[in-house]
């Protein structure tokens, strides 16, 4: 019998599972080394870890979001800043191989959105590659309402990314009803 998929918030004992989750996902993500994981958990203001409750310290999957605002140096987030937008930006999402297809990134912008809304926030912003290209996850965020906003060349120009950006307020109806 299987057990629902359950969200919890990232903590520094989830740092070496989340390095290996992110670094198995390069290049849709940027290699990170602890460290840099660490001070990404520290500057969001949500981290959350997908985890089957049988297996509660074997995180499925995480997403990292950062208030508009904040002082980080990541050139992705500073494109949006640069343009203004009142903004929850997701800087990392990503779901191990073996969890994909269980609905696990649906439940990941639901509670994304949720905080979103939350604090106010007109928009949800992200970054997916084009070039190498993300076919799955340009569909994803397609099917979740974010449109396109620009392109940017990235670490140096080797990695062209379409920034984009959904409505907090469309959020509600992008839900999917949960499994039962």
């Amino acid at each position: 019998m299987s057990t629902a998929t359950v969200l919890r918030p990232a903590t520094d004992a989830d740092i070496s599972h989340l390095v290996t989750l992110n670094n198995a996902s390069v290049p849709a993500v940027p290699d990170t080394p602890a460290d840099d994981m660490s001070e990404l958990l520290d500057a969001s203001s949500l981290a959350l870890v997908a985890i089957d409750p049988a297996v509660p310290t074997d995180p499925l999957g995480f997403v990292v979001a950062l208030e508009g605002g904040e002082d980080w140096a990541g050139e992705n987030y500073a494109w949006f800043e640069e343009r203004g937008l009142d903004h929850l930006y997701v800087d990392r999402i990503v779901v191990g191989e073996g969890a994909r297809g269980r609905g696990i990134g649906q439940l990941f912008y639901d509670a994304v959105f949720d905080a979103a809304r939350t604090a106010g926030h007109d928009v949800v912003t992200c970054e997916v590659n084009l070039n190498p290209p993300n076919p799955g996850s340009m569909r994803f965020h397609g099917r979740l309402g974010f449109s396109e906003r620009g392109q940017q060349l990235t670490k140096g120009g080797d990695i062209l990314v379409a920034k984009l950006a959904a409505d907090v307020r469309d959020a509600s109806r992008r839900r999917t009803p949960a499994a039962a």
